[in-house]
């Protein structure tokens, strides 16, 4: 299976996607908003209804945060349930976060929370599978990623949402050099799966906070001209034959017309060059990789790419808990690098896309892909255990917020129990979730999918969560 034109552009490989158009990123002056592609721009075919939604962010926290220490708070619980942290109150009545999201509470009134979130996987590779496919992951940790359901971005780009020449489907998994393990890349359901790997999403290791941030190879090497690019296009276009999947045959051709284009379009790429943006707004996000990963999130859907997804950063933090994954100083991490550093980001950019009018078109997802254990040091039959100070891998109920997209806001959906360790009231499954979302975009979960040897399949088994949809 041929590896997508933007794999080979953006990691700079020798390519004929590498001879790009001269006076790319010039860009337009940093005080001017981004070219207005992101209406007429996501334009789409082969979906069923036209969704509220025109966009989907995901901003995906690998490692599974604690449900009672963020988003569903256990006051009443004994100490070793409920923890360290104090609940605080919202904009919206009875609905109470933790003390250290207190932008996210001031901003309540945007966000929909849902506290019933369940399934029954404890491992960090094959869990995200859930979340970011609707579909339990179809086998063990080693199993090939090829042989996972496509995920949300892998079938937006196989039902042709996003017309202009970005690429559809872009993932923010920055790299710290000399870093904590990058566990993320092994997770499960995260790419095109049993599509086919033109549909994997554009990648971007680089971290978006340095000031060198650069994405890709966008100059022209000094031996070709904008002619001889035209050239090798045409040649390319000439050279293309019929594999033994027609469609891949059509999703190549439009890989490769989406590369060309986006070489020659220095309005656009200039999405990626994060030094046009307000120097106010960078530090709005904040100036660390997450927030700014998040903004690079925002510039990318505006000039037109349908779904992006950002994967919180391995912090480049070594012998100590990682990303989310809080198995040691569960309660020193959130209140240091983690709660506050998602908190700045996430409510910027609710303050962001509103302040552009976009809030109402994009879906905003943020999510792990598990929760921790109801007691702190509690370890579990599969998990990795507990310290002292710790909480353990629990999927057996956990938080996910959504907002903006046409979804209702102000809302509490579903409950745990007093020890926020069982769904008590309206269980919610990945599978429920990713249905949703699918709804929003405009595509019925319900639709069918053909898998590589042309059999046909159920999109996604979930029930779209009607009480969470606008009226």
């Amino acid at each position: 299976m041929p590896v997508s034109p933007f794999t080979s552009l953006f990691q700079g490989r020798r390519t004929l996607a590498q001879a790009a158009a001269s006076s790319l990123l010039l860009g337009w002056p940093s005080s001017g908003p981004l070219p207005q592609v992101f209406g007429d721009g996501l334009k789409r075919s082969g979906t069923t209804s036209q969704g509220p939604a025109k966009a989907c962010i995901v901003l995906f926290m690998w490692g599974g945060p604690a449900q009672q220490d963020t988003w569903d708070m256990k006051p009443a619980a004994p100490l070793e349930f409920r923890g360290q942290f104090q609940p605080i109150s919202t904009a919206v009545p009875g609905l109470q976060i933790c003390e250290h999201l207190p932008q996210l509470a001031a901003r309540a009134e945007q966000l929909c929370v849902i506290r019933s979130m369940t399934h029954d996987d404890v491992n960090h590779t094959t869990a995200p599978h859930w979340l970011l496919t609707g579909r339990k992951s179809p086998g063990e940790t080693s199993l090939p990623l090829d042989r996972d359901w496509p995920s949300i971005g892998a079938v937006l780009s196989q039902r042709g949402f996003g017309t202009g020449p970005l690429p559809p489907f872009v993932s923010m998994m920055p790299v710290v050099p000399n870093g904590a393990p990058r566990f993320v890349e092994q997770s499960h359901g995260q790419g095109g799966g049993w599509l086919g790997p033109v549909y994997n999403p554009l990648r971007i290791d680089e971290d978006a906070s340095l000031p060198g941030y650069r994405v890709g190879q966008f100059s022209l090497q000094p031996e070709l001209s904008s002619d001889r690019l035209q050239r090798r296009r045409s040649l390319n276009t000439a050279l293309q034959t019929d594999s033994a999947n027609p469609a891949d045959t059509v999703a190549i051709s439009e890989q490769y017309r989406r590369a060309f284009e986006l070489l020659a379009s220095p309005h656009v790429t200039a999405a990626f060059d994060l030094s046009l943006e307000d120097p106010a707004t960078r530090d709005r996000y904040g100036m660390n990789i997450h927030g700014q990963s998040v903004l690079q999130a925002r510039r990318l859907v505006e000039a037109g790419v349908p779904i992006v997804t950002v994967f919180w950063p391995n912090d480049g933090i070594t012998n100590v808990s990682v990303y989310w994954d809080t198995h040691s100083r569960n309660f020193i991490d959130l209140s240091t690098r983690l709660c506050p550093v998602t908190d700045q980001a996430f409510s910027a950019l609710l303050d962001d896309l509103g302040e552009r009018g976009m809030l109402d078109e994009t879906l905003v997802l943020w999510t792990g892909e598990m929760g921790r254990t109801p007691r702190v040091g509690q370890s579990v039959v599969g998990g990795a255990g507990a310290g002292r100070d710790g909480r353990d891998h629990w999927p057996t109920v956990f938080t996910s917020v959504l907002a903006g997209g046409g979804i209702q806001g102000g809302a509490i959906y579903g409950a745990s129990d007093r020890y926020a360790a069982e769904p008590a009231d309206n269980p919610v499954s990945p599978a429920d979730l990713v249905a949703t979302i699918y709804h929003q975009l405009g595509i019925d979960p319900h639709s069918l999918i053909h898998d590589r040897l042309g059999r046909p399949v159920t999109l996604c088994e979930g029930e779209v969560l009607q009480a969470l949809l606008k009226s």
